[in-house]
């Protein structure tokens, strides 16, 4: 199946949005798989929609979720032009912190499997709920990255998931035993980037993280790498320096400062590892930044 696998970058661009017309993009889309999961709204035309060899009929205002794994495809059902809003997502960049809420990355892969979640929302099923302007506001934000974008998107995407849990749970999905599963299912591969992103200030070795995923070494580094397309040390970097940019662009901390709150050594570790990924200083980039 691996000749299906569509490469995405999950850590440089965890959400997309955008809106799909037949006229101007490559189509039909031939079956393949992600990592991401991926919600399609159609707005104008039908469409026969396969998911892992079962076919769905989609039309204006349903909604339709692929998970992580699935591979799908897309075809017009009537040859004429076709217009769907898309997201994609990395789920275990979703985090909730919420002792009454199951992570929504545990409520995906559980329902994946369960009986009792339909990846195919029917527009009388969803009428009366915003599902087409969580849509919305995710294609603009993402369109115009101002400050705060990537907060709105999240905060977007799980309030779509939250109306889509709730219909499953209308249809016999059952909370109670997610939690269950979540109580007893420890990190894996599948979610270590999530403990990853609530740890970066600490320092993290990658066998550790591994010792946490109950495999060796060699197996977790080669399994991260096939996940995510780089090693974990250069994942975990990354990050850091990810959340660096953002205390440089939108604080007024100092280098010293913002080297301890990521975690590293000093601050000349952070100022080379910080050049190394963005081939500029800390000062040089803050300084750039606040000149545009």
């Amino acid at each position: 199946m691996h000749y299906l696998y569509e490469e995405h970058d999950i850590l440089h661009a965890p959400y997309e949005a955008f809106l799909f017309d037949t006229l101007r993009e490559t189509f039909p889309v031939k079956p393949h798989w992600h990592y991401f999961v991926e919600m399609l709204y159609m707005l104008e035309g039908t469409a026969f929609v396969e998911v892992n060899r079962q076919e769905f009929y989609v039309s204006e205002g349903d909604l339709v979720l692929f998970h992580a794994g699935d591979v799908h495809a897309i075809y017009s059902a009537s040859g004429r032009q076709l217009r769907y809003m898309v997201l994609k997502f990395d789920c275990n960049r979703l985090s909730v912190n919420s002792i009454y809420t199951p992570r929504l990355s545990a409520v995906l892969q559980y329902a994946r499997k369960s009986d009792h979640a339909d990846c195919l929302f029917t527009s009388d099923r969803l009428a009366g709920l915003p599902i087409r302007r969580h849509f919305e506001a995710c294609i603009r934000e993402i369109e115009r990255k101002e400050y705060g974008y990537d907060v709105r998107v999240h905060a977007e995407i799980s309030s779509l998931l939250i109306e889509i849990i709730r219909l499953w749970q209308a249809d016999g999905l059952s909370m109670q035993k997610i939690f269950s599963v979540c109580a007893e299912t420890e990190a894996t591969i599948n979610n270590i980037t999530e403990y990853i992103d609530r740890h970066v200030g600490e320092p993290l070795k990658v066998n550790e993280l591994a010792d946490m995923c109950h495999m060796s070494y060699s197996h977790f580094a080669k399994c991260f790498r096939e996940l995510y397309g780089r090693s974990c040390k250069d994942y975990v970097e990354l990050i850091k320096i990810e959340k660096g940019e953002e205390l440089l662009l939108f604080t007024d901390s100092s280098l010293s400062s913002i080297s301890q709150e990521l975690g590293f050594s000093d601050c000349s570790h952070f100022i080379r590892t910080f050049r190394k990924w963005k081939n500029s200083t800390p000062a040089q980039f803050r300084l750039q930044q606040r000149r545009h």
